[in-house]
């Protein structure tokens, strides 16, 4: 890690697909005046990648060197969200289709990919501060976080909040396929040998199954003592 940068405070906040952790980390950097970083989105453009342009998931060094080249760029938006672009294209709707999710979760095992995505995300720690989301923000990515936050929920509380944020976009969905889709990724995400699934040590976990987005980042802010 470089070294002028570790004196940045950086909040991790690591979770699930579907445990609301980038809404609740776009408004956290929005509270506090910190840089995002939505790690995920780094994955999933390297997915997008993978699967335009026909590249076998499978052969680990092209993968990689797919996620060495992405050109990407994030552009703030008016409403604290992001817009991502990918060669000059706005593919914040491909980025959120199951297909991308699940190449996504796919590829993520790979250790030349995260290798190749490390560094990239690092340089994200920037004054002022840093919210990480991610899947191994506290764990891997900046074992040295200020906080580490772990969000979680119900498979089934998760699948319908895709279902409706896939519905809201104009992208059909099914529920029954989306719940399934989550089940096996958590398990794929679980047991992989390579940056598993699991709360960071010393982080407070927060099950949002039956928690308003509201009542989340209040427990998160006062968990670390700001106050509102």
């Amino acid at each position: 890690m470089n070294a002028d940068n570790k004196h940045v405070p950086v909040i991790a906040v690591d979770g699930p697909s579907g445990s609301g952790k980038g809404t609740i980390s776009q408004i956290l950097a929005t509270k506090l005046g910190y840089h995002l970083l939505d790690s995920g989105a780094l994955y999933r453009l390297t997915a997008l990648s993978v699967i335009e342009q026909s590249i076998n998931p499978e052969d680990k060094k092209a993968v990689a060197e797919a996620a060495l080249n992405l050109d990407v760029v994030f552009e703030p938006q008016p409403d604290g969200e992001q817009k991502v672009l990918l060669d000059g294209e706005d593919v914040g709707v491909k980025l959120r289709l199951d297909e991308t999710s699940a190449m996504a979760s796919k590829i993520a095992a790979i250790p030349e990919l995260r290798e190749a995505l490390l560094t990239r995300q690092r340089q994200f720690r920037q004054e002022p501060g840093l919210v990480a989301d991610g899947r191994d923000m506290g764990t891997v990515v900046f074992t040295d976080a200020d906080f580490k936050i772990f969000l979680t929920a119900s498979p089934e509380i998760r699948a319908e909040r895709r279902y409706k944020q896939l519905i809201e976009k104009g992208v059909d969905a099914n529920i029954s396929h989306l719940l399934k889709s989550i089940i096996d990724r958590d398990e794929r995400d679980r047991t992989r040998t390579v940056a598993p699934l699991v709360p960071a040590e010393g982080a407070f976990v927060i099950d949002s199954s039956q928690l308003s987005i509201d009542e989340v980042v209040q427990q998160i802010l006062d968990f670390m003592g700001f106050s509102e």
